[in-house]
């Protein structure tokens, strides 16, 4: 499949410019569009959400000052949550006008101009060498395209600095032709245009292959169809605004596609996996603590 940054664009235009208004209905304050972290299993939607972004930025072990580059950044949720709380400099990146419109308006509103922004372009489009100390990627991976991997791994890393971390959160399948798949088809023709999944040891080696060393593997399946459930019945909730902002045959294949992915978590022919790697070109040990007990901190 071709994946040129033309037609990445119009594909992530056919999802992400649905209307800010009809995703506000069911993502929750944050407007995260992605797995959930409940550390509790009676958490609402936007607890969660704001554990997976502490989460996060405990994984990169974020320090003041850093900077950090975000890899396809939806509605800012993640560079706003780190220069706020891990007083970092942020930068993120969409190809959605719609999530770069409300990113900017957000960013002013809060006052934080100076510590984050986002920017309209596609990740082929950043240029140089070393800029960032971390480079995070959410749920932005499934819209590569398989052929492009190389190309998308290859530019997380020339953009960060030696020994510098990344975090890769993505979907995978169990499916060895994703495509092939009826939910995949589905999903493909209605909802992400383009979109391939591939399994969590494909993943890893065309990290590796990018000169990756990857350090932690962490399956969220669980959160995955928990975070989903949710959606679906917030959306449901609010059936009657939804139908308002959108036309009849949307809500029905929003609401079925998440249902449906849910039930593909549940079930184990999906998962998500966080990927935390280094670039390690030269000689040494890794920046990270010897265990992982400082993800866990309260």
């Amino acid at each position: 499949m071709r994946h040129s940054i033309a037609r990445d664009k119009k594909a992530i235009a056919c999802h992400y410019d649905v209307g800010n208004d009809f995703y506000r209905l069911f993502l929750g304050e944050e407007m995260i569009y992605s797995c959930a972290y409940f550390k509790r299993h009676g958490a609402d939607i936007d607890e969660a959400q704001r554990d997976k972004l502490t989460y996060i930025c405990r994984k990169l072990r974020l320090q003041p000052g850093e900077k950090l580059l975000d890899l396809g950044c939806g509605w800012g949720g993640l560079v706003i949550w780190a220069a706020k709380h891990f007083s970092v400099e942020a930068l993120g990146i969409t190809l959605s006008s719609n999530q770069f419109e409300y990113a900017q308006e957000r960013i002013k509103r809060e006052g934080i101009g100076h510590l984050c922004r986002v920017e309209l372009r596609d990740y082929r489009e950043i240029k140089g060498e070393g800029i960032f100390d971390k480079v995070v990627s959410i749920g932005m991976f499934e819209h590569v395209g398989l052929n492009n991997l190389p190309v998308y791994f290859g530019a997380a890393a020339r953009l960060l600095k030696e020994k510098g971390l990344f975090l890769n959160h993505g979907i995978t399948t169990d499916f060895t032709d994703s495509g092939r798949s009826v939910g995949q088809k589905f999903v493909n023709t209605f909802v992400f245009p383009d979109g391939e999944l591939t399994n969590i040891s494909e993943v890893s080696r065309q990290m590796e292959k990018a000169g990756f060393e990857i350090l932690d593997i962490e399956s969220l399946r669980t959160h995955y169809a928990k975070t989903l459930e949710r959606w679906v019945h917030s959306l449901e909730k609010n059936e009657e605004k939804a139908r308002a902002l959108v036309p009849e045959k949307t809500y029905r294949i929003w609401r079925l596609y998440m249902a449906g992915s849910s039930y593909g978590f549940a079930h184990g022919s999906l998962n998500v996996y966080q990927v935390l790697a280094s670039k390690h070109s030269e000689p040494g040990l890794p920046r990270v603590p010897l265990t992982r007990a400082d993800l866990y901190q309260v």
